[in-house]
């Protein structure tokens, strides 16, 4: 008996795993389409577009660095490359053929690190001789007559000179030698009476005054930085004086008036502490807000000494710059302009 009930528990436990394996099998052919993806289709041909971007101007960067332009190498027209952002546009050119990958002008000149395109001494700025007031005139005085001075008074007629007394007359002379010791009589000596009235003193007039010679007039001066032309090795080829494809914008001429004036002062404290100051560089990092004035004032580098570092620090503490443009302002971030500025004193 119990054989026979094993048996048909067997038989129902294969049963049961058909009807199982049965179902698991319908629902994977009635299911299975829904569940997997769909064949591909046949793949479209590609197609192949062709656009030209020869006149189209490449992408000019976020934030293109700053360089400065020459009053001599300003251009009207703008370059197609804008590669930096300046106070004034130029146009690329270069004195040397090219010798790099830089959008640079190739140029011999020091190691420097920072780059010079031009070569000539420093200048301050002065205001020129101004107008002056036109000297006032002053009066002449008159010029009253003279009466002519009165007669003086008939003086007595002196009194004839004594003759000489006679001496034996000499013995008579040769002709020629007689010839010799004449002389032509004096003219006659006229008398007091005779005399011809002397004229009067003449007066003469006042003379007018003579005006002040103008003093020549001395041109106003902008300033300008000390320069030294740098070693580069650039990518440009076109000829012509060391130049950059750069753009003028209202931020360069602004930043441009801003290192004019940091750059006056700096020459002119430094002149006045050049026994204290050593040489070495001084890296300083500031913010300018939207109103102009300085703040963040930061040393970041120095191997200068203190007093180099003090100097460099009131160059720009005492800056006095007009408000940022408001076309200007609107694209900074928050805090306003950010900078960095490195002062470097080479020795002779």
């Amino acid at each position: 008996m119990e054989k026979e009930k094993q048996r048909r528990k067997l038989g129902f436990a294969v049963l049961i795993s058909l009807l199982l394996h049965l179902a698991i099998g319908y629902s994977l052919v009635a299911f299975g389409s829904v569940l997997t993806p769909p064949f591909p289709l046949d793949d479209a041909p590609s197609e192949l577009t062709i656009m030209d971007l020869s006149e189209a101007p490449p992408p000019a960067p976020k934030n293109p660095q700053f360089i400065e332009t020459e009053p001599s190498k300003e251009s009207a027209e703008k370059p197609k490359e804008q590669t930096f952002e300046s106070n004034a546009n130029s146009k690329a050119a270069s004195q040397l053929p090219a010798t790099g990958n830089l959008p640079l002008p190739s140029q011999d000149g020091p190691e420097r690190p920072f780059t010079n395109l031009d070569t000539h001494d420093f200048s301050l700025q002065t205001q020129g001789s101004q107008p002056q007031p036109p000297p006032k005139e002053t009066p002449q005085p008159e010029s009253k007559p003279t009466a002519a001075p009165a007669s003086s008074p008939k003086s007595q007629p002196s009194e004839p000179p004594k003759s000489t007394p006679e001496l034996s007359p000499p013995a008579t002379p040769e002709p020629e030698q007689f010839a010799m010791l004449t002389a032509t009589p004096p003219p006659p000596l006229k008398a007091p009476e005779e005399a011809d009235p002397s004229p009067p003193p003449e007066v003469d007039a006042s003379a007018a005054p003579l005006a002040p010679r103008p003093k020549p007039e001395s041109p106003a001066s902008s300033y300008q930085s000390q320069k030294e032309q740098t070693r580069i090795a650039g990518s440009i080829s076109n000829r012509g004086p060391s130049s950059v494809n750069a753009v003028g914008t209202p931020l360069g001429r602004y930043q441009k008036q801003m290192y004019d004036a940091v750059g006056a002062r700096w020459y002119k404290y430094t002149a006045a502490k050049r026994d204290l100051i050593s040489i070495g560089t001084t890296r300083l990092t500031f913010t300018v807000d939207r109103s102009g004035r300085v703040g963040n004032l930061k040393v970041v580098e120095n191997t200068a000494n203190e007093a180099f570092a003090v100097v460099c620090l009131q160059s720009v503490q005492e800056l006095k710059l007009p408000p940022i443009p408001e076309d200007v302002a609107s694209t900074l971030p928050s805090e306003g302009l950010q900078q960095e500025l490195t002062f470097i004193l080479y020795g002779n």
